[in-house]
């Protein structure tokens, strides 16, 4: 069993570097939260090999990686409190080793690959880095129908990497030389790799941004629509992820799509206003697909999205958002 020192270890690494998913995470019940640390801080020490201000040589990120894997999968003793809590867990709801392999797999894919020629080979490398991400949770949150949930949950972990991806491209060509915008998009509307180097902010850059988050909306609209299948008491939590990953794409476009010269964010306020818009309209309707309908900046055929412009703290909202506060 985990016990508290693991959790209170992991619980750090997530609130120090994911804080949209740490909010959300906060909703859980304590049976899915605990592990919902534990896993979010084993993703976190990978991801770190790879992604980290002063890497090592590519030989020592694998020959780490290779190690993280092992331990992982309990074939050699943990060596640290991240990966033994790791292991109980994974023991614990029953997740599948391939899905920790094709995780691992992708961070050493991040070692020697910087571009992706289309989308289904970043889709792909997604598989590990966001799917498998989803499909963990899901083992975690043990749905009735585990089955039929995994599909929704892969879109929605896609969903999530692809808005951090939008939103991060001037963060991942300075501190890591990598684009994950596919080459055929930015060919189809004739940007350069070097251009987006450069930081070159164009009308056709413009127009690979409208592109990706078109696509990106309609993975959310897809996984969104599979939130019924998780648990009652999980629900909200994972629909208020989508909605605060979603909110991006807002930021994005109030900055006509320019994610060159700086880097888009949700402040505190937006979050506490988001959180607090979309637990009034889960004291209406339970049904998850409706709520980010009403609450999301995601467009759908038909109608518009119902992420409405208003200033945080004011009427009703100032109200509700009151008892979230500690949340942050």
């Amino acid at each position: 069993m985990v016990n508290t020192r693991q959790v209170e270890q992991s619980k750090r690494i997530q609130r120090r570097t994911g804080k949209t998913f740490h909010l959300a995470t906060r909703l859980l019940p304590q049976r899915v939260r605990h592990a919902t640390y534990v896993l979010y801080a084993f993703f976190r020490v990978a991801d770190e090999v790879v992604d980290t201000t002063d890497p090592a040589p590519p030989d020592e990120q694998r020959a780490e990686l290779d190690r993280l894997r092992a331990e992982a999968l309990g074939e050699r003793e943990a060596t640290d409190e991240v990966l033994a809590a790791f292991c109980e867990v994974r023991d614990d709801v029953g997740i599948d080793d391939a899905d920790v392999e094709v995780f691992i797999d992708a961070m050493r894919t991040d070692i020697d690959t910087s571009r992706y020629e289309t989308y289904e080979e970043l889709e792909a490398y997604m598989d590990g880095s966001a799917a498998a991400v989803g499909r963990m949770m899901t083992a975690v949150m043990d749905p009735d129908e585990r089955e039929r949930a995994l599909p929704y949950a892969t879109a929605l972990g896609e969903a999530f990497q692809m808005s951090n991806f939008l939103r991060d491209v001037r963060e991942d060509v300075v501190e890591r030389d990598r684009i994950y915008l596919p080459r055929e998009t930015l060919h189809r509307h004739g940007v350069s790799g070097q251009e987006v180097k450069n930081f070159a902010f164009t009308e056709g850059f413009r127009a690979v941004m409208r592109d990706e988050l078109g696509r990106t909306e309609e993975l959310y609209r897809e996984g969104v629509a599979g939130i019924k299948y998780l648990p009652d008491d999980c629900q909200f939590a994972v629909l208020l992820a989508a909605v605060l990953y979603a909110d991006h794409h807002r930021a994005i476009r109030r900055r006509d799509y320019d994610v060159l010269s700086e880097t888009p964010s949700l402040s505190t306020g937006r979050k506490l206003w988001l959180l607090a818009r979309t637990r009034l309209m889960w004291t209406r309707t339970k049904d998850p697909e409706t709520v980010f309908r009403r609450v999301s900046v995601v467009p759908y055929p038909g109608g518009r999205a119902g992420g409405v412009e208003q200033r945080p703290g004011g009427g009703r909202g100032h109200r509700v958002a009151a008892w979230v506060r500690d949340l942050i």
